[in-house]
């Protein structure tokens, strides 16, 4: 229950600087976490990225002030960090749907976005089957692409990334290496600093890596394995949001913040839908 705690505090910090800077790096420092894993827990937990919130938080503040205040528009487009007139509609626009010089006008419909908050709902109607397995260092090889601390761009990148890789002759290739049973493709998401953030589609192997690929070594670690069917791009999402929400607050293990990995069977083809398994590192709660 921690780590919510600490999630909670740092989105304090952002309410209470709606209307000032808001430092990520400062909301990660909070949270006890690099910028990165601020932003990607963030997106899971809350299903908006930390940009889309404070966006929406700033614009709904800002359609209070222009209803209870005949304050000039431009100064409340300083006051939330907008220096552009234009900016400012734009965004504006993005969560009401109107222009700002609308949202006096009596009648109209605006949009309200709260605080997040996050608490623990505990309905035991869905159960989370899971195994906790320890596995040593696994080397996988294969080909990835950079990430960024802008959970939106990756959210979008990945799925591009594939996409491309499954329509050409690298997917194949990279199934080829797999000389670990049972054999599967794996997406691997690796941080080390905000310049070294990647995502791979790879295999686990012992043997030799084509000049074309790059070869990675996952550390040894306690695993978490959930396994799911379904459509894959909301199911991972999903099988995440649980994992932070309802089955880490009470297992007694934190996140380790090492590779996060997909594991997928085989395919001819991209699928929608399919079997697969989420693996998430984890170490034991020092408070135990």
């Amino acid at each position: 229950m921690e780590w919510l705690k600490k999630l909670s505090s740092a989105i304090a910090y952002i309410e209470e600087n709606l209307d000032k800077e808001i430092s990520y790096d400062k909301a990660a420092e909070i949270a006890c976490c690099s910028t990165y894993y601020f932003q990607r827990m963030f997106s899971y937990v809350a299903g908006i990225p930390l940009s889309d919130y404070i966006r929406k938080r700033r614009m709904t503040q800002a359609a209070f002030e222009l209803q209870r205040t005949d304050h000039k528009v431009l100064d409340i487009a300083l006051k939330y960090g907008y220096t552009s007139p234009t900016s400012f509609n734009r965004a504006f626009q993005s969560v009401h749907g109107i222009p700002p010089t609308a949202a006096r006008n009596e009648g109209c419909v605006l949009h309200a976005y709260p605080a997040v908050t996050f608490s623990v709902t505990v309905t035991g109607e869905t159960p989370m089957a899971y195994r906790i397995e320890q596995k040593g260092p696994m080397r996988i090889a294969g080909i990835r692409i950079p990430l960024t601390e802008n959970m939106e761009k990756n959210m979008e990148g990945i799925p591009a990334f594939w996409k491309q890789t499954m329509e050409g002759p690298k997917f194949r290739e990279i199934c080829a290496l797999a000389d670990r049973e049972p054999r599967n493709i794996l997406g691997v998401s690796t941080y080390r600093d905000p310049q070294n953030i990647f995502y791979y589609i790879a295999a686990q192997t012992e043997g030799p890596v084509p000049e074309d690929m790059l070869d990675y070594t996952i550390p040894a670690a306690t695993w978490v394995v959930f396994e799911s069917d379904g459509s894959l791009k909301e199911q991972v999402q999903s099988i995440f949001r649980r994992f932070m929400t309802e089955w880490l607050p009470f297992s007694g293990y934190e996140y380790a913040y090492l590779p996060d990995v997909e594991v997928y069977p085989i395919y001819e083809k991209q699928p929608e839908n399919g079997h697969f398994q989420v693996w998430i590192a984890i170490t034991k709660n020092k408070e135990e």
